[in-house]
């Protein structure tokens, strides 16, 4: 796909971004994006034929830790250091 790269191009996507760009920005930008667009426009040369999509270039894997039973406070410990409590639960404030 080729990219007409100008000033129109340049100032259309300032304006979308809301940027108030001089003249020498807008003939900098153009520039710079020619330059950027030309390096990717390389990948269009590589022969994907026979190469399967990926969605994912790193490997899935289980990251979480096996899921063990243990030891944790009680109701009353876990309350024993608050005075905001009631009927066995932390008393928060009043939600609207």
């Amino acid at each position: 796909m080729k990219v007409k790269i100008n000033k129109e191009l340049i100032g259309h996507v300032a304006e979308v971004a809301r940027l108030k760009l001089t003249d020498k920005e807008i003939e900098k930008f153009s520039k710079e994006l020619r330059e950027i667009i030309g390096s990717f426009s390389k990948l269009d040369e590589v022969d994907t034929k026979d190469i399967e999509p990926s969605l994912q270039p790193v490997g899935l894997k289980n990251m979480l830790r096996e899921d063990k039973e243990e030891k944790s406070f009680t109701q009353e410990e876990a309350l024993s250091l608050t005075e905001h409590k009631k009927d066995g639960y932390f008393k928060g404030p009043k939600a609207i």
